[in-house]
C-alpha cells in the first residue's frame, strides 16, 4: 500500500496520526503498540472535529506526566519495546534521527543529548502511534508533496529561534520544501523525523488505486483555511508483466577491512531506514591477503549524496565508488491476508507470492508455530484469494 501525504498547511506528528486514524488505522491497534513501550500516564483518543467546514480527526493525547525534558536514550529504549517489531524499528529510527540532529546542532553526543520540547510523553505517543498506524494500514511506501515552510520565530528552551526551527531544517536535508504565506512553525521536528524514518520520497500523487483519504487536524486555528494534513492510501497500479518498470539507480560501494560486523549491520540498517533501495555486503580479499567486506548500497539518484555521506560517516572509509545503472523492477503489489485473526502482508509479483518476514515472525511467535509453517499458510491464503477472484467470487484485500 502507498500513503501519499498532502501537507496542506504543514506537518506535525499529531496531525499525521490523526490523518492515518481518519483513513482507517484502527485506534485499538495503535493504542496496543504504544502500551507495549511500557509508557504509563497517557491516554490517546480520536475525536472528529470541524475546521473551516471540513471534518477531520484530532489525535488527542492526555498525559499525567507533564515533564518535557528527557534524554533521547530513554525515549529510544521505550520505543524499542513497541510491538510488532516493524513499529519499534520505525519509531526508534525517528527518535534516533532527532537525537542526531540535536547532537549536531548543540555539539553533543547523540546518545546523551537531552530533548527539551520533544522529550515529553506526547512526543513518544505521536511517534509510536504513527509507526503503528502505518503498519496497521499495510503501508510499504510513503510519498509526500513538498512541505510548506514559513518564516518567523519560535520559542524554545534555548530562547527564541528562527522558523523553520534549526532541528527541523537539519532533519529535512534532502526533502522537497516550498515557502508559504502562513506564519510560525508549519513543520515540526517530529513530523520531519517521521518522514525520514519512513523513507519518504517527495513528489506528486503517485499512480494508485485510491482506497481511503483521511484528514488530521492540528492544534492551531487558522483564519482562512482548515489546519489539516491529508493522507491518501491506495494500491499501486499494476503494470503489465511484459512492461516492467525501468528506473535509473546508483550503486555505492566501498571496501572495508577495519570495521566490525556490528558496524556493517548498523550501517546497512540505517541506509535502508533512510531511503536506500537495498543494502548488502560481499566478502573480498584485499592487498596483502587481508579479509574484507564490500559494502553495497543501492540508491535513487536523488538520494545518492545523502546516503554516500551516511556511509562515509558510519564506516570511516576514505572513499566510496558510485556507478549509475538501470534497474528493471517487475510489477508487484502488497496486500494483507488474515491468518487466525492476525494480519500478514504478502508481496505479489508476476511469478509468485511471498509473505513479509516481519509479519510472519510476529504471527509465528503469537501462534507458537514454526516460521515456515506460517509463511506457507499465508502464501496459500493469498493464492486461494487470487483463485477466487479469477472465478469471480471475490476481490483481493
Amino acid at each position: 500500500m502507498i500513503c501519499w501525504i498532502n501537507p496542506f498547511t504543514g506537518l506535525a506528528g499529531d496531525m499525521l496520526l490523526g490523518a492515518l486514524l481518519d483513513a482507517g488505522a484502527p485506534l485499538g491497534q495503535v493504542r496496543a503498540s504504544i502500551a507495549g513501550t511500557g509508557l504509563t500516564g497517557w491516554e490517546l483518543d480520536s475525536v472528529r472535529v470541524r475546521s473551516h467546514g471540513l471534518t477531520a480527526t484530532s489525535a488527542r493525547v492526555r498525559v499525567t506526566d507533564h515533564a518535557t525534558e528527557r534524554r533521547a536514550a530513554e525515549l529510544i529504549e521505550l520505543a524499542a519495546a513497541a510491538r510488532p517489531e516493524p513499529v519499534a524499528a520505525l519509531a526508534v529510527a525517528a527518535l534516533t534521527a532527532i537525537a542526531r540532529a540535536e547532537g549536531r546542532l548543540h555539539g553533543a553526543d547523540p546518545a546523551g543529548v537531552h530533548l527539551h520540547e520533544l522529550g515529553g510523553h506526547d512526543a513518544l505517543v505521536d511517534i509510536v502511534g504513527v509507526a503503528a498506524a502505518l503498519h496497521a494500514l499495510g503501508i510499504t511506501e510513503v510519498v509526500c508533496a513538498p512541505l510548506p515552510l514559513a518564516t518567523g520565530r519560535v520559542s524554545s528552551a534555548h530562547g527564541v529561534l528562527p522558523c523553520p526551527a534549526p532541528a527541523t531544517m537539519e532533519l529535512l536535508a534532502g526533502a522537497a520544501v516550498a515557502g508559504t504565506d502562513l506564519p510560525g512553525e508549519t513543520v515540526t521536528p517530529t513530523g520531519a523525523a517521521l518522514l525520514r524514518a519512513a523513507g519518504a520520497r517527495f513528489g506528486p500523487l503517485p499512480p494508485m488505486t485510491a482506497v481511503a483519504t483521511g484528514y488530521g487536524v492540528g492544534t492551531r486555528t487558522l483564519t482562512d483555511r482548515p489546519n489539516v494534513v491529508a493522507v491518501t492510501v491506495g494500491h499501486p497500479l499494476a503494470s503489465s508483466d511484459a512492461d516492467p518498470k525501468a528506473e535509473d539507480v546508483v550503486t555505492l560501494e566501498t571496501n572495508l577491512d577495519d570495521v566490525t560486523g556490528e558496524t556493517l549491520a548498523h550501517t546497512m540498517a540505517r541506509a535502508l531506514a533512510e531511503g536506500a533501495l537495498d543494502a548488502w555486503t560481499t566478502p573480498a580479499v584485499m592487498k596483502k591477503g587481508r579479509p574484507a567486506q564490500v559494502l553495497h548500497v543501492l540508491a535513487r539518484p536523488a538520494d545518492t549524496e545523502r546516503l554516500r555521506n551516511l556511509v562515509l560517516a558510519e564506516t570511516g572509509t576514505l572513499g566510496v565508488r558510485q556507478t549509475r545503472q538501470t534497474r528493471v523492477a517487475a510489477p508487484r503489489r502488497i496486500r494483507s491476508v488474515e491468518l487466525d485473526g492476525l494480519p500478514i502482508r504478502v508481496k505479489q509479483g508476476p511469478f509468485g507470492v511471498k509473505a513479509e518476514h516481519d509479519d510472519v515472525a510476529a504471527a509465528a511467535a503469537h501462534l507458537g508455530l514454526p516460521l515456515r509453517t506460517v509463511a506457507d499458510r499465508a502464501r496459500r491464503l493469498a493464492e486461494a484469494e487470487d483463485n477466487a477472484v479469477r472465478r469471480g467470487e471475490g476481490d483481493p484485500r
